[in-house]
């Protein structure tokens, strides 16, 4: 069944691509994007690159969303001078990747991507055709074939205000429609993240997946299985803070794409009380994201796996494991599993792992604990993770509401807040135990010495 599919999947050969005709070059009277709603960062950097006789143009993404009335929140320069050409005319630069070479300009607080027009094809491929380097540069026309979807390969100059579209990226944009650029078989072979890629742009810009582009994702999701971990996880990471988690992660159940990508994401969604969880995390992720709040990866990543890490927890304990080294493995089994997929950083994961340490120490609302828990320095991250399994109906509401009370008091109502609880659960409110009086004349000994 397997080497069935992966026939299918690996046996189709396509043409190169052939350069398009000559690209349009629409005026800003028609596109209205002037050189003041970019990056002062990226014209700058056109500036300098035209100044010394070479090509440069923003690039992508940014002239994307300006046309569809979003904020771009980054800006990429695409050039015919080469990495090291780009790197000698700036003096806060530096050249990063081995197989994708491209320069990282900082201007102030703001880094600028540049990149060389690449050739037309990759210098070098795998067995699947997955693009393992490309090195070899072209022009601007080359480069244009070699973008993902016809709304990615747009050039804006920034000078001029004009934008070069080679293919009908514009009209797209209008009509609403995401297409590939060349053979889309061909076009995911060569990097199968464009599958990911293009549900995210769908959702992001409430645009459909053209068919012919929408066709072969379902057959070829196996191809995200040569991703690597590190690549699929930053991947996942734009999707699922996109400010369109809901629709992103709907549009890649439909299309097949999730299994693998969380793996533990399908045994969860099958769960009532899990899933209301789950979207209720996205949903508020998405709702943060809109307003322009920050948000945390780790506190979203501990949100989509939490489901599994309680489940694993109460199997062990149930084995008789005690309570906190129960958690402490299931933490541990649940995040080497999805590692498997996705290289989750050593620090979002150390993050994850303090979010979900705390949710047993609410539980214990009693003196001193009560105290050291407010003063914890994730207390609050810890309080919004608590109040959102409230929310889902995993434990009852009373629970984050006492918390948010007793942080937010002063010490006489809390000491009536500890006494009540302890009231509550059928026990004598603890006694202050009195210090002994040292008598006249005591003297006090420094510690390891004899008397």
């Amino acid at each position: 069944m397997i080497r069935k599919l992966l026939r299918k999947v690996f046996s189709y050969r396509v043409a190169p691509f052939s350069a398009p005709a000559e690209p349009a070059r629409i005026p800003v009277s028609q596109h209205g994007i002037r050189r003041e709603q970019v990056s002062n960062g990226a014209v700058k950097v056109c500036a300098t690159l035209q100044d010394r006789g070479y090509q440069a143009y923003i690039v992508g993404g940014a002239i994307r969303d300006l046309l569809v009335g979003h904020l771009p929140k980054d800006h990429d320069v695409a050039t015919d001078a080469t990495p090291e050409e780009v790197r000698a005319l700036f003096r806060r630069s530096r050249i990063i990747g081995r197989r994708f070479k491209i320069v990282h300009v900082m201007n102030g607080p703001e880094t600028i991507e540049v990149s060389t027009f690449r050739a037309s094809q990759a210098t070098e491929t795998d067995k699947h055709g997955r693009v393992l380097a490309d090195n070899s540069y072209g022009s601007q026309a080359e480069d244009a074939i070699r973008r993902d979807f016809t709304v990615n390969a747009l050039y804006y100059d920034p000078l001029t205000e004009t934008i070069i579209d080679y293919h009908h990226g514009v009209a797209d944009l209008q009509q609403k429609t995401l297409r590939v650029i060349g053979e889309p078989r061909a076009r995911y072979r060569e990097d199968p993240v464009r599958m990911l890629r293009a549900v995210r742009l769908a959702a992001k810009l409430s645009l459909i997946i053209d068919p012919t582009a929408r066709a072969p994702i379902r057959d070829m999701a196996i191809l995200l299985e040569n991703v690597p971990a590190a690549r699929l996880f930053d991947e996942t990471l734009k999707l699922l803070m996109s400010g369109n988690a809901v629709r992103c992660i709907g549009q890649l159940r439909e299309e097949g794409l999730h299994h693998g990508l969380l793996p533990l994401l399908d045994i969860v969604l099958d769960q009532p009380v899990a899933e209301r969880f789950i979207w209720l995390a996205l949903e508020k992720t998405d709702d943060r994201v809109r307003a322009d709040k920050p948000v945390s990866a780790s506190f979203l990543f501990a949100a989509l796996l939490w489901p599994e890490v309680s489940r694993t927890w109460k199997g062990r304990q149930a084995t008789g494991e005690p309570p906190y080294l129960a958690l402490s493995n299931a933490m541990d089994e649940v995040l080497a599993a999805q590692a498997q997929r996705l290289a989750i950083t050593r620090r979002v994961a150390g993050d994850i792992k303090e979010l979900w340490g705390l949710q047993p120490r609410f539980d214990k609302r009693v003196g001193r604990t009560s105290y050291r828990l407010i003063e914890h320095p994730k207390f609050r991250a810890g309080w919004d993770f608590l109040q959102l399994r409230a929310q889902a109906g995993g434990i009852s509401e009373e629970l984050p509401a006492w918390w948010d009370h007793f942080a937010h008091t002063g010490h006489d109502e809390r000491e009536k807040l500890l006494r009540a609880v302890s009231t509550d659960n059928g026990k004598a409110p603890a006694r202050k135990r009195r210090r002994r009086r040292k008598p006249a004349g005591a003297t006090t000994l420094e510690p390891n010495c004899a008397p």
